[in-house]
């Protein structure tokens, strides 16, 4: 009979109660919609359906001062840190949920030293009164003392499962965390990449504005000197006076830009703002972008956005949590051991005539709690459905944010282009009417005219210069481009030691 019963609790034993896991199956597009089929839909840098490695898509730039800026902030952002150090605790929170299935073993002492010179204390120990052995105190004065050193151990046997099971979930979010920690890698080293490309084109911004200058500055001289002649009126001189003026003033405000850029550069390297202003203030041309992008397919995304993994396996750790609220519903068995050394004397304590020992089983089942296990379970079940659905969306998400990425980097290769003609032709009708204005063919409303839209188009140009660069950066990021497979497990590993 013991033999069967061991038996049905070692079969138990290998079973959990709840539900067992198993990634959904959610459905994706086969290939992305706005995935550029001819050369003219991007004339300058091709997304194709190619796998890449996305893991440091930041070198794709070509730009050394980039790659140092993210080397540097995946060293000492803060927010980092602070997604590898909630890594840290999830992994302590598996061993905590592990060791809910393992023996608990805890000892104690005591010494105690009881004096009295009253005959009570005699009396109730049986004693005719003074202290054995010895003659020097009074009449009816009592010592007495005791020493005990006890071991007690308790183990919960995990018959159901609902202890393996809560394992299962710490062991779950433990993977979220490390998700957590590459989505935070994603985000960062995007986000410099942005701030640093804006950068850059503000600088080339601040130069257009300034070249533009001088060359209005230059107009302004010849004008003045043909108003001393005669030749126009003042009215010429004050007209492209107005003209430098409005140019030189749009130059403080991208200054206090290309500030606040360096500002929030710094403050992700978890530098003080004005820490890498010299680093920063040597102007740059904007990288260079990559002829071709290969993006692979809206599948990948679920293997390949931390965010997608991260609700992923938030649903796996609700599901397991089922089964934990599911064991409360079955009996619990322990097994409690005690062993104890006592003796009024220190020197032969741990004596065998001294031990004393205990051991039983315990098993207690659940009959009435007023619905509470019922209705835990219920809440665990809708919390699963909610990690569903936050999975669910996760995807959509994901998805979403390529095919807006994949349209806002083509179409803003179209604008680029016909920019760069605009820009061309603009240049030229302002060369063109400062000829003829020198030959007296047209009024000096004409070249005003021409070079205000040459200065448009160049800024726009170098906006929309920019623009394309930023969008490309949006669209690594979207499709969860950023993260290294080793580099949280080694950098959390250096980090724990150092500061254990």
């Amino acid at each position: 009979m013991k033999k069967s019963i061991l038996v049905a609790l070692f079969i138990l034993g290998g079973c959990a109660v709840g539900p067992n896991y198993r990634t959904p199956d959610l459905a994706t597009p086969p290939a992305y919609q706005d995935l550029p089929t001819t050369k003219a839909q991007a004339p300058l840098s091709s997304p194709t359906a190619g796998e890449a490695d996305l893991s440091q898509w930041w070198l794709q730039f070509n730009d050394s001062e980039l790659q140092s800026l993210i080397s540097r902030a995946l060293q000492s952002n803060l927010d980092l840190l602070t997604a590898e150090s909630r890594l840290r605790e999830a992994r302590q929170q598996v061993i905590v949920a592990g060791a809910a299935g393992l023996p608990k073993v805890d000892s104690s002492g005591v010494a105690a030293h009881i004096h009295s010179n009253s005959n009570l204390l005699s009396k109730l120990s049986g004693s005719s009164g003074g202290s054995s052995g010895s003659g020097a105190a009074p009449s009816g004065s009592t010592d007495i003392k005791l020493y005990s050193l006890g071991f007690d151990a308790t183990w919960e046997i995990d018959v159901f499962g609902g202890i393996r099971r809560g394992v299962e979930a710490a062991d779950a979010s433990r993977e979220a965390a490390v998700w957590q920690t590459r989505d935070s890698e994603v985000t960062l080293t995007a986000e410099i990449a942005t701030d640093y490309l804006t950068l850059r084109a503000t600088q080339a911004r601040i130069a257009i504005l300034q070249s533009e200058a001088k060359d209005q500055q230059d107009v302004l001289s010849l004008t003045a000197a043909r108003a001393r002649t005669g030749f126009v009126t003042q009215l010429d001189v004050d007209q492209q006076n107005a003209l430098v003026a409005s140019t030189l003033a749009q130059i403080p405000e991208l200054q206090a830009q290309t500030g606040a850029m360096e500002h929030a550069i710094a403050v992700l390297l978890a530098e003080q703002p004005e820490a890498i202003t010299a680093e920063l203030d040597r102007s740059a041309a904007l990288p260079t972008m990559p002829t071709t992008l290969p993006v692979g397919l809206p599948s990948d995304l679920l293997r390949r956005r931390p965010d997608v993994r991260v609700a992923e396996r938030q649903l796996a750790a609700a599901t397991a949590q089922i089964g934990v609220a599911d064991a409360d519903l079955y009996p619990k068995f322990d097994l409690i051991a005690a062993a104890s050394f006592t003796g009024s004397h220190l020197s032969n304590l741990l004596s065998g005539s001294n031990l004393g020992e205990a051991g039983l089983g315990s098993i207690m089942f659940p009959i009435f709690h007023g619905g509470q296990i019922e209705a835990n379970i219920r809440s665990k079940k809708e919390e699963q459905k909610q990690a569903y659905y936050a999975y669910s969306k996760a995807v959509l998400g994901a998805v979403q944010d390529a095919e807006d990425a994949l349209a806002r980097y083509t179409t803003e290769q179209q604008r680029l282009v016909e920019l760069q003609r605009a820009v061309e032709a603009s240049r030229s009708a302002s060369t063109i009417a400062l000829q003829q204005y020198r030959a007296g063919l047209v009024t000096y409303v004409n070249v005003l005219t021409a070079q205000a839209n040459e200065l448009t188009a160049r800024d726009q140009l170098e906006q929309s210069r920019q623009t394309f660069a930023s969008d490309l950066v949006s669209l690594y990021k979207a499709l969860g481009g950023g993260w290294q497979e080793n580099l949280p497990a080694t950098k959390i590993a250096g980090a724990s030691a150092s500061k254990s």
